[in-house]
């Protein structure tokens, strides 16, 4: 199976990029099944109904989230009608929308997709750890999921790499989120499971992750807010990790995709 992560999309230039690239892509490499992380797709903050539509319309089958999921409250009712959105599984019990499904290609092959979210220097949620596990454990790779995708949207890159060797032979694909820079360190870990740090952003990289450079510039050195972090303009990298996976569902090879925009090119061998 041929599967494709797509980082943080930021904004209207991420949609916009994400809209013009993924097409081809889906054609080129044969996709089977695509992930986009949407939390910052409405304005660069939360995700709207309209938003989501044109994010699927461009061929996205899920949308994983992450702290910001719920900043657009128009998410808290739609969550729970669209099953095609995540929100993280660690948020406690009760909180609207689910943080894992099991969703069927085109093909027929089924595809667990699951998103958590990381507790160093952000939220306290619950153990992110513990809802992984009693997903991959319900839904084991081989058996009930002919593939297993793991969001995991943390901030520290030590918690994100302490998730991929958890999951090492569990999942075909382990992909942090959140810090909206690609991360050099695709890799097939021990067990089978394909990683990468943080997938990147799609998003114009003239900016600070995606935003309009001045005003998180001044608050960095002037120590005070002036004003709202608004997406970056300008034209739009899609940043991406490819995964193709063996008989057994593990990762047969993991290879980074960045395309459009100011950051060098690069695309897998078909």
């Amino acid at each position: 199976m041929r599967l494709l992560f797509i980082g943080d999309i930021i904004g209207k230039p991420g949609r916009d990029v994400v809209g013009a690239e993924l097409p081809r892509l889906r054609e080129t490499l044969g996709l089977d099944f695509v992930i986009g992380n949407g939390e910052n797709a409405a304005h660069g903050f939360g995700l709207t109904r309209a938003t989501a539509t044109e994010l699927f319309g461009a061929g996205i089958d899920c949308i994983t989230t992450g702290n910001h999921w719920a900043d657009q409250k128009e998410i808290l009712s739609y969550i729970v009608e669209e099953d095609r959105i995540l929100r993280p599984r660690n948020y406690p019990a009760g909180t609207p929308g689910k943080g894992a499904n099991l969703f069927i290609t085109r093909g027929g092959q089924s595809v667990l997709v699951v998103n958590a979210m990381g507790r160093v220097f952000m939220d306290p949620l619950d153990d992110p750890f513990a809802a992984v596990d009693g997903e991959l454990s319900a839904c084991p790779l081989g058996e009930g999921a002919d593939a297993v995708v793991v969001d995991i949207h943390a901030e520290a890159t030590s918690e994100k790499m302490a998730m991929g060797h958890f999951c090492d032979g569990r999942a075909s694909m382990v992909v942090g989120s959140h810090s909206h820079i690609p991360t050099a360190d695709a890799q097939v870990l021990p067990n089978g499971t394909a990683y990468q740090t943080d997938a990147g952003a799609c998003a114009d990289y003239d900016s600070v992750i995606g935003m309009e450079k001045f005003e998180p510039v001044q608050r960095f050195v002037r120590k005070m807010s002036g004003g709202r972090f608004t997406p970056a303009s300008g034209p739009a990298t899609l940043c991406a990790v490819f995964v193709e996976t063996d008989a057994r569902g593990l990762a047969a090879r993991v290879e980074p995709v960045r395309v459009g925009g100011r950051l060098k090119r690069t695309v897998p061998q078909a």
